[in-house]
Order: C-alpha cells, then sequence, then structure tokens
C-alpha cells in the first residue's frame, strides 16, 4: 500500500545516493522495521467512499508501520547525528561566524519593527571585536568576523539609520560607541566595509570620501554598488535590476574566490538589505526566475495535485516538527506532497526534516527528476529534495553568514504574495456577497 511505501524508510526515496553513498536507503526493511503493531487509518472517507487510489484493486486497509525497537547504532553511519542534537549536523566546511557579532545581528538585522538596538554595553563590544578581528588581534579561541558577517551587520546599521522607525533607529549607545571607534575602524577596514557604513559620507559626520568615490574593485561590482545605494537609502529595485545584479553574481563560486568575483560583504549587504527593506513582487520575481535562469526549469510532476512543506529553513527548537508525517500520511490519502530544506542552518540551528530523514535512513540526495518519479509514484507520492540538489548556488557556505537572511524566502514568498493577495481578494468577495443578502 502506499502508506507502508511513504513512511517506511526502505522505501523512502530509495534511487542510489548521488553524492554520498552512506545515505543510501535500504530496499528492504531492516529488522527493527518488523511488524510489531499497526494504525490503521479509516477505511472510509467523511463522504462514505473507500479511500483507495484510483485503479488500486489491492486490500483497503491502510497500515502503518509503527518502529518500537530502538534502531542499533551500528546500522547508521557515525556521520548522521541524533536529531536531538541538530548541531552536530553543521558542516564542517562552513567556516564559524564570530559569536559576537552574530549575536548583535539576530538583533539588528531584521525589519523596521523587529529590530532592537543594541545597548551601549553591546555596542562597545561589538565594535571592539571588530576591530580586533581586523587588526589581527583576537584571541586564539575568538573566531574572526566575516566579510559577510562585516557586510550585513554594516548594511542593516545604515538602513537603520536613514529609513528606519525612531523606535528601531540607532540607540544613544550605538551613537556613543560609533562615535568612538569609526575613526580607528576607518584606518583597518577595507573600502568596500567602509562604503557600506557611510555610503554618502555624512552618517558618521567625518566627511570621509571613501562611501561617496566608491565603485567597486572589479567590474563584476560596479551594477551591484549602484544597486546597493539604493537599497542602503531604503529603495527598492525594478525587476530589470535585480536580473542585473544576479547575472553577474551568480552562480556562487564561493570556494574558489578569485580576483574578479564579487566581495562577500557587498553580496550579504545587497541580501539583508533587500530581506529588511521587505522585497515587492517585483524583486521577488527576479530571484525567483534568475535561479530558473541558472538551473534550467524544475521537472513538473504529473500528479492530480502537488503539496509542499518547506518553512522553515532553519528547523524547530522549540516545538514538534511534524510536517514530515503530515506530508507521509496526507499521500496516504493521494495527496502527492514535496517537502524542500537543508541539512542545518543558522540563526535557529533547529532540527529539519532532512536531519530526521537521515537518522531514519532515507535517501537525502534526491535530485529534482528522482523527486518527480516518487511522486508520480501510485504507492509513494512523497519525496523530499535538499537545496543542495535543487539550487547548489544557494547552497554555498555563504549561507552560513548571512545570518536572519533565509535567502529561501526568495524561492517561495513570490507564490506567497499572490496566494495572501487571492485570499483576501476573495474573502472580500464573500463578505460582500453576505452583505448585500443581508
Amino acid at each position: 500500500m502506499r502508506t507502508g511505501a511513504a513512511l517506511d524508510p526502505g522505501r523512502i526515496n530509495t534511487f542510489g545516493s548521488i553524492q554520498n553513498p552512506t545515505f543510501q536507503a535500504r530496499t528492504k526493511p531492516p529488522q527493527c522495521l518488523k511488524r510489531h503493531s499497526f494504525l490503521r487509518f479509516p477505511q472510509r472517507n467523511r463522504t462514505g467512499r473507500w479511500i483507495s487510489r484510483e485503479g488500486d484493486s489491492r486490500s483497503l486497509t491502510c497500515e502503518v508501520k509503527a518502529v518500537l525497537d530502538t534502531v542499533r547504532a551500528d546500522e547508521f553511519s557515525s556521520s548522521v547525528g541524533n536529531p536531538a542534537v541538530s548541531t552536530s549536523y553543521r558542516n564542517p566546511n562552513f567556516r564559524r561566524p564570530n559569536q559576537t557579532v552574530w549575536e548583535a545581528q539576530g538583533k539588528v538585522c531584521t525589519g523596521p519593527t523587529q529590530t532592537r538596538p543594541l545597548s551601549e554595553e553591546q555596542a562597545f563590544k561589538v565594535l571592539d571585536t571588530i576591530l580586533r578581528s581586523a587588526r589581527g588581534e583576537l584571541k586564539d579561541d575568538e573566531d574572526p568576523v566575516s566579510k559577510s558577517q562585516l557586510g550585513a551587520f554594516f548594511a542593516a546599521m545604515t538602513i537603520r539609520a536613514n529609513t528606519f522607525p525612531e523606535s528601531t533607529q540607532w540607540s544613544e549607545g550605538e551613537r556613543l560607541a560609533m562615535n568612538y571607534y569609526w575613526p580607528q575602524l576607518m584606518q583597518a577596514l577595507s573600502p568596500d566595509i567602509i562604503f557600506l557604513a557611510d555610503p554618502e559620507g555624512s552618517l558618521m559626520g567625518t566627511g570621509s570620501s571613501v562611501g561617496p568615490q566608491f565603485v567597486g574593485n572589479v567590474p563584476s561590482e560596479m551594477r551591484l554598488v549602484g544597486a546597493l545605494r539604493e537599497v542602503l537609502a531604503g529603495g527598492h529595485l525594478g525587476y530589470e535590476e535585480v536580473q542585473g545584479v544576479l547575472k553577474d553574481v551568480l552562480p556562487l563560486k564561493l570556494q574558489d574566490l578569485g580576483s574578479d568575483s564579487v566581495s562577500e560583504s557587498l553580496l550579504s549587504a545587497f541580501l539583508i538589505g533587500q530581506r529588511m527593506n521587505r522585497e515587492t513582487d517585483r524583486e521577488l520575481k527576479a530571484y525567483c526566475l534568475a535561479f530558473d535562469d541558472e538551473l534550467g526549469p524544475a521537472p513538473v510532476a504529473d500528479v492530480k495535485s502537488l503539496t509542499h512543506y518547506g518553512e522553515p529553513y532553519d528547523g524547530n527548537t522549540r516545538f514538534f516538527k511534524s510536517m514530515l508525517f503530515v506530508a507521509a500520511v496526507r499521500s496516504c490519502y493521494g495527496e502527492s506532497c514535496l517537502l524542500h530544506g537543508v541539512d542545518w542552518m543558522p540563526p535557529k540551528g533547529g532540527i529539519t526534516e532532512e536531519q530526521m530523514l537521515r537518522f531514519m535512513g532515507a535517501n537525502t540526495h534526491l535530485s529534482p527528476s528522482q523527486a518527480k518519479q516518487l511522486l508520480e509514484d501510485a504507492e509513494v507520492g512523497f519525496a523530499y529534495v535538499s537545496q543542495r540538489e535543487a539550487h547548489p548556488s544557494l547552497y554555498a557556505d555563504l549561507t552560513s553568514y548571512i545570518v536572519r537572511i533565509l535567502f529561501q524566502l526568495f524561492l517561495i514568498g513570490y507564490a506567497c504574495f499572490y496566494l495572501l493577495k487571492f485570499l483576501r481578494i476573495y474573502i472580500f468577495c464573500i463578505l460582500w456577497i453576505e452583505i448585500r443578502k443581508w
């Protein structure tokens, strides 16, 4: 039956692992999955119809295997961590961000109403850390502040000062700290960071010409710098402008940064700036179509309906993670379901669907084409696609540093925007009809 296939790790995503054979699912259930008990679903739905797929003449009883035995540790690779400890899934290739600046980003790299200004003590500590990192004076147990962190932090501070409401602009403590440290930071930071912190040369009160005269270090940065001037002022870009910027920077090749590569600081500032300014539908559309252009159109599954689940990409830390089970049960009733996500992502670093699937022994390296075949399979109708396989450039290690920006929102935000707009119109029409009847 489709139910057993959907929840049985021996059946889920049974294609061979592409990149890591460790996670190849078994073709036969392990000993721990022998039938011990069953969860039996109702045989009839609310309308009295039997629950079965069209043309399926087999038994109508839906049985879900309940795994009662504890899976032995030797049945899984040592690289598969326990989902109870989500940080064990952190990719070792991701450099750790500086914790002091990371915590500050969690407060200032967010929206106009959610931002929490830093206290005087916090602001002095953050800027002191940035200065010591730029000078190479950090202690051995302190991680350096990456360019991506610098770009996101200073871009956020600039946007807050230029456009945010008074309650979320700079606090008095932040102003005191910036006035104290900025003359020293100007001597230690690179021109691209100085541009992000003071693009017009007037924000810091020093009259510096570095920001106004900065045009980029390489040709591929020139268009990005022009767009950043608008973003840092709180403005929005047109569809063509965003498309042009993304064509210059995609695909991301951060593992092999060359002399003609776009600066991580500028790119992270652009992404966090768009998110803080709350991107428009035109900007979201440009992001979605840019990745279609890079990778080609995604395969379309021949199914009557498809429900996809993906949020939040950084997982859950406080609440039960139910989407995997909801999707599997829905697939039992003929509703094909696709899950998508990543193995681990900051800032929350919570439990994700990929961690749970890997812990059960499922293959998490499916390509979109392989997922399409599973969705069309009458006995499955359920698949998981990792961003690592679907959008490799999005999965680059830059995402480990752009804290508080979930770039995946760009992939689903466009659809959600129009869905909400449609729902508002629909509700308004229903209310208007009822009022007319009354």
